[in-house]
Formats: C-alpha cells, sequence, structure tokens
C-alpha cells in the first residue's frame, strides 16, 4: 500500500515539471492539457486510497475471543456417563447399555434332598445390553435385551413421552409397579436376589401402557398391561389383561427420605383353559430347585395388593414390604391368599449412604472410590423373608430366610456382594429325608460391572 503511494506522488511530481516549463507549455498545449487531467485522475485516487488506509489503521485488532463466537458449532456432543453418551441438535440422544452379573453360589439342606440341582454352581446372572436415549419432541426410548442365558430374551423395549414436566407416558414392556424393592434395578439391591416372593408371584415386564405422575413429594402410577413381550403369540393364549397401580408418598425431612407406599393389581387370564402356579427358588438363580411349589391348578385370574415402607438417614436404611395375592380359582373351591415379604436393614461402614431416586433406591457412588486414594464404598445388611403358599386347599409350603450380606462399591459402576441366607422349610413340596420340614443353607457371591 506504501508503495503504490510513493508511485503516484512520484507521478504527479513529474506531471508539474512538465506544466511549469513555459516552452514546453507553448509548444505543446494539448500534452498539457491531457497531463493535467491525468495529474487530476491520480490526485483523486490518491485522497481515495488514503481514506481507505486510515479507515483500516482505526479499526480495532479482533479479539480471540470473537474468532471462537464464529466458529461452527459441532454437530454432536458427546460425553461419558459409564458409556459415551451422544447428544445431537434438537433433542437427539443416544447411549449404549449393558450389565454382566456373575454368580457363584452353594446350597446345602440339612438332610438329603432328591435332587441333583443343589451343590455349588457358577452361573451367568445376566449379560444385558441394548441402548436408550431420546427423540425431538419430547419421546424417549429404551431396547434391552438379555443373552445371559445363552438366547436373547427381551427385557425393557419402550417408548417414553413426557407430557409435562412431571406426567411421563410410557409404551411397551416394562413393569407394572410391583413395590420398591421391584422397581429398583437389581443393579442396586442389597441382595443378590430380591425377595422370594417376587419370584413366587411371577412378577415381570409385560406389554403395557402406563402413566407416572412424579411430584416434589407424591408418585402416582397406573397401567394396563397384557403379557410378557416373549409369551405373546397367536395361538389363543397369553391372552392376560391386568391393571396395576402404585401410589407412593416420598416427603424429604431434613437428613431423612421417607418412603411409604402401596400397589393394587387385578389380573384375568382370559384363556379359555388356564393353570396357574406359584413357587419360589432358595436364596438364589443357580439352581432350577424350587422347595416350595403349588403345582398347576386350575383359576380365571388373580388379585393382588402390596404395602412399602422405606426410611434412609445417613449411613443407615431400613425397609419393609408385604403383598397378598389371591388367585381366582374355576369351580366349587376357595381362594386361596398367598402372602410374602421382607425386612431389612443396612449400615456403610463408610462415610457413604443409599441414594433415592422416584421412588426406588438408586445407584451408590463412593465418597472415595478406589483409584482415588479411597477403598469404596462398604455396607452390612440383614434381612428376614418369607412367602407362604398353602392356603385353602392349596399347600405349597412355607419358606423362611435369614440373611446377611456384605456389598463392596470400589466404583460408581463395579460392585461386589457376598451373602448367607439361613432356610427354614415347612410343608416343602420338595421331600428332605421323606419329610417336608428341614432347614438349609445357601452361600453365593456376585461379580458384577454395568455401563
Amino acid at each position: 500500500m506504501k508503495s503504490a503511494r510513493k508511485m503516484l506522488l512520484g507521478s504527479a511530481g513529474a506531471a508539474a515539471m512538465l506544466v511549469s516549463n513555459p516552452a514546453l507549455a507553448q509548444s505543446n498545449d494539448a500534452e498539457i492539457e491531457a497531463l493535467r487531467a491525468e495529474v487530476a485522475a491520480l490526485k483523486a485516487q490518491l485522497a481515495e486510497l488514503s481514506a481507505k488506509v486510515e479507515k483500516v489503521a482505526a479499526a480495532p485488532a479482533p479479539q480471540p475471543g470473537a474468532v471462537a463466537a464464529v466458529e461452527a458449532k459441532p454437530a454432536a456432543e458427546i460425553s461419558w456417563k459409564g458409556a459415551p453418551e451422544i447428544r445431537g441438535d434438537g433433542g437427539w440422544s443416544f447411549k449404549p447399555r449393558g450389565r454382566l452379573q456373575v454368580d457363584a453360589a452353594s446350597i446345602n439342606p440339612s438332610d438329603p434332598v432328591a435332587t441333583n440341582t443343589l451343590g455349588s454352581t457358577v452361573r451367568v446372572r445376566r449379560a444385558q445390553f441394548g441402548i436408550d436415549g431420546t427423540i425431538p419432541g419430547g419421546f424417549g426410548y429404551r431396547v434391552e435385551a438379555d443373552i445371559g442365558s445363552g438366547s436373547a430374551e427381551l427385557t425393557d423395549m419402550y417408548l417414553t413421552y413426557k407430557a409435562s414436566r412431571n406426567l411421563t407416558i410410557t409404551a411397551g414392556q416394562h413393569k407394572p409397579f410391583w413395590g420398591l424393592e421391584e422397581m429398583t434395578s437389581d443393579l442396586f439391591t442389597s441382595f443378590s436376589e430380591r425377595a422370594a416372593y417376587h419370584g413366587a408371584f411371577g412378577f415381570e415386564r409385560r406389554v403395557g401402557l402406563s402413566a407416572t405422575y412424579a411430584g416434589k413429594a407424591v408418585l402416582l402410577q397406573g397401567g394396563v398391561f397384557a403379557d410378557n413381550a416373549a409369551d405373546l403369540n397367536g395361538d389363543g393364549s397369553n391372552n392376560s389383561r391386568s391393571f396395576d397401580g402404585r401410589i407412593v408418598f416420598m416427603p424429604r425431612l431434613g437428613d431423612t427420605q421417607l418412603h411409604l407406599g402401596a400397589s393394587a393389581h387385578s389380573r384375568r387370564f382370559n384363556d379359555f383353559s388356564i393353570s396357574t402356579r406359584y413357587r419360589a427358588r432358595p436364596f438364589t438363580r443357580t439352581t432350577d430347585t424350587r422347595f416350595i411349589d403349588t403345582r398347576a391348578f386350575a383359576a380365571s385370574g388373580e388379585d393382588s395388593f402390596g404395602l412399602e415402607a422405606f426410611v434412609n438417614h445417613g449411613r443407615v436404611h431400613a425397609a419393609a414390604e408385604s403383598h397378598w395375592l389371591t388367585a381366582r380359582r374355576i369351580g366349587a373351591f376357595a381362594d386361596p391368599t398367598f402372602n410374602g415379604g421382607y425386612a431389612e436393614i443396612g449400615y456403610f461402614l463408610t462415610n457413604d449412604s443409599l441414594a433415592y431416586k422416584g421412588g426406588a433406591v438408586d445407584r451408590t457412588k463412593p465418597s472415595n472410590p478406589l483409584g482415588k486414594g479411597g477403598a469404596g464404598a462398604w455396607q452390612v445388611n440383614a434381612r428376614y423373608d418369607w412367602v407362604d403358599l398353602s392356603d385353602a386347599a392349596v399347600t405349597g409350603g412355607r419358606q423362611q430366610i435369614f440373611g446377611l450380606s456384605l456389598v463392596w462399591t470400589p466404583t460408581d459402576y463395579v460392585r461386589f456382594m457376598a451373602n448367607y441366607g439361613h432356610l427354614e422349610l415347612t410343608d416343602a413340596a420338595v421331600l428332605a429325608a421323606g419329610g417336608g420340614d428341614y432347614s438349609a443353607d445357601v452361600v453365593g457371591m456376585r461379580a458384577q460391572i454395568d455401563f
């Protein structure tokens, strides 16, 4: 820019010298007039160029922040939440999820039992993999399958819609709101297995449509459900329909979380010929033996209700639930009512506490995890667990369990557990030394990782 300015100044000076010479002016007036015109044009260009130079010099230098502000926004954001979670514009998100649980257990009856499925066993309890995320418009989704048994079995498979801040609609396969422990993920339970009545009463995920209202201190859940997705087919069976509801009062009182709830369920099998059966495993899923068992009997449906209570304060928690189920028999038979439940108390040996969210126990996050100068979270739990499957003309037996567990959570997504359970059996369907009254001891361990 400076060189252009010097060139213009030089040309103008030369033209001025020619104009100031009288001899040249007299000899060639036409050329002089042309030079004058050229000088005038060059002066105008020089003035215009000088103005542009001064304008550029006066403009402030761009700041680093201003340059960053105009950079293009990335198409997706990736964060880490046990696994990579990808979020895009407009409400899209995608996250892989999974869990692996490996159990080892030993079952030792007090008397010889006529079965070869006891003793010591190692089993992949769960190997679940899936995806979940969100869709623009307030929708969410989850699809997950368990391949722990060697073949894929659908667990969760549903679509959600956030109708408002507190109201969520869910369609697909999910749990029909049985109670506190059933709605708590198996990743966060105090023992390797839930209380025996959950399995005895056939609690499972089913295909349905439901709504959940989650207020600050009140939770309302309700829906209509069919059968489990794996059982649905077109051969005329598995046509059941149920109505299921739950209410929870869950105030936070200072440092104490309180939980009081109740649930009710009414199910009709809706099949021309149907039989039902209620039975329970002995504190572990490493065996297919069920010591207590009603055997199959004809029924048209079942009605049940449950009560639940939970309190969590600092390192201590206590929980109790009970559920009553009445089977609606076909013919001139009295309808039997079965009952089960549990009561437990737990204490953290480390400076940690149970987490609670949305009417269920949530993930424990150690205050001093392993690998960051700490030893993780250590917890001990004691439980009394019972289920009674004998009533009216049905004798399925009674099982009581006195259990202890030690839970070590070294990091947020890794967990180890040791369990001991002493079983007392009355009128058991599986006989020991010719009788139905005997005891058994169960010792088990679990290693778990999830993401």
